[in-house]
C-alpha cells in the first residue's frame, strides 16, 4: 500500500503506479541469470518510460526513488529486497574506472559498472 502511495504521489516521470513491479522484475531478470559471466548493462535506445526500463540501471533508479519515499517501515522491507538484487549485480557486473567522465549521475554506484553494450556480452 505504501509503495503504490508513493508511486501516485510521484513527481518523477519514471515513478508512477507499477513502475515499482517493473523495476524490481527488471533487476531481478538481469542480476539472476544462469552463467557466470560479467553482464553489461546496455543503455536504453529510448527515454520513454516503456523504453527506458531497458537499461537495468534505469530500474535502480526507479527504486532508488521510490526507496526515498517511503515511510521507515516498508523503506526497509523494500530495501531488503533491493539489497540482495543490489549483491547479485555487483557480483555480475565489473567496475567501470571511468565512470566519472563517461557515465550521467555517475555519483550512484550502480552507475559506476561498465555498461554500454549488449547484455550478457
Amino acid at each position: 500500500m505504501a509503495i503504490h502511495r508513493a508511486e501516485r504521489h510521484s513527481d518523477d516521470y519514471y515513478v508512477y503506479p507499477g513502475a515499482t513491479d517493473r523495476a524490481l522484475r527488471r533487476y531481478r531478470a538481469f542480476t539472476l541469470p544462469p552463467g557466470r559471466r560479467p553482464r553489461c548493462p546496455q543503455d536504453a535506445q529510448c527515454s520513454c518510460r516503456g523504453c527506458s526500463f531497458d537499461d537495468v540501471r534505469h530500474a535502480r533508479d526507479v527504486l532508488d526513488e521510490v526507496l526515498r519515499a517511503l515511510p521507515p517501515r516498508a523503506r526497509a522491507e523494500l530495501g531488503r529486497r533491493v539489497a540482495v538484487l543490489d549483491a547479485a549485480y555487483l557480483r555480475c557486473t565489473l567496475p567501470d574506472p571511468f565512470a566519472d567522465r563517461r557515465q550521467w549521475r555517475a555519483d550512484r554506484w550502480w552507475r559506476r559498472r561498465l555498461a554500454g553494450g549488449w547484455e550478457g556480452a
